[in-house]
């Protein structure tokens, strides 16, 4: 089985996040990045598949020279070798030209994308490749299973749980749920030397005009201080829920 893993660089959510003075563009400075959380359930499946059925593992990333790290981090966890489509992202059906066209000339029987990365959370990147490749999508996917040349796939729903039954190749928009949470692989020491000597390659970009443009962005509003009520005080706490809160 052949299979493509494509990865988000985004920062830990422990970062704090700034903008540079005109808020026209994310500034990065003292930023840690990690792999998508989404993405990589999606590596992690990967894994396990290739584990039980024989194959390959690549993972891709469209972003410039500041994302091989993240590269690095997922083959030492075990993916097999790295893409690296030289280009810094401008919206996502860029994005998802750059991979389709990477897809066009390899024969892989499944894409895994995160459902969305937590930078900007659009979750628009792995629906557009599927229509640019004209092949299946299976969107917020948290079960999959290959058999033959179909595939059995579970996906969370509002309320519920739908099963359902696809042909490869596909492309799934993966989350937790896809493997535990206590199924992801940490890389070990074996694991990250070994991610020296496997192979990145580096590709061109292809040239795509961009359909969306960031014009500015804005921090979310600071929370309010906390007010505590002492435990007698209750027509206070009544008080300030009606009138002040109004959730009541």
């Amino acid at each position: 089985m052949k299979i493509l893993v494509c990865l988000s660089h985004v920062p830990d959510t422990t970062s704090k996040i700034n903008f540079n003075p005109t808020y026209e563009e994310f500034d990065s400075t003292g930023v840690q990045f990690v792999i998508n959380p989404n993405d990589e359930f999606g590596l992690t499946k990967a894994i396990f598949l290739k584990e039980k059925f024989g194959g390959s593992v690549t993972v891709l990333n469209v972003g410039d020279i500041s994302t091989e790290p993240t590269l690095r981090k997922a083959l030492a966890i075990g993916a097999d070798d790295a893409i690296r489509v030289n280009h810094i992202p401008k919206d996502s059906y860029n994005v998802a030209c750059q991979i389709a066209e990477v897809v066009k000339q390899n024969n892989y029987d499944v894409i895994i994308c995160g459902r969305e990365s937590i930078d900007y959370n659009s979750g628009l990147v792995p629906g557009m490749l599927a229509e640019l490749l004209n092949i299946p999508f299976i969107n917020s996917c948290i079960g999959f299973e290959p058999e033959g040349s179909n595939a059995n796939l579970i996906r969370e729903i509002d309320g519920g749980e739908e099963t359902l039954s696809s042909t490869m190749p596909l492309v799934i928009g993966g989350q937790k749920g896809l493997v535990n949470e206590n199924d992801l692989k940490i890389p070990n020491m074996r694991g990250i030397m070994t991610a020296r000597s496997k192979p990145l390659k580096i590709l061109d970009a292809i040239d795509v005009n961009s359909k969306t443009t960031s014009i500015s962005f804005n921090k979310t509003e600071k929370k309010a201080a906390c007010k505590f009520i002492d435990a007698d005080k209750v027509e206070e706490l009544i008080d300030l829920l009606h009138n002040e809160a109004k959730v009541i």
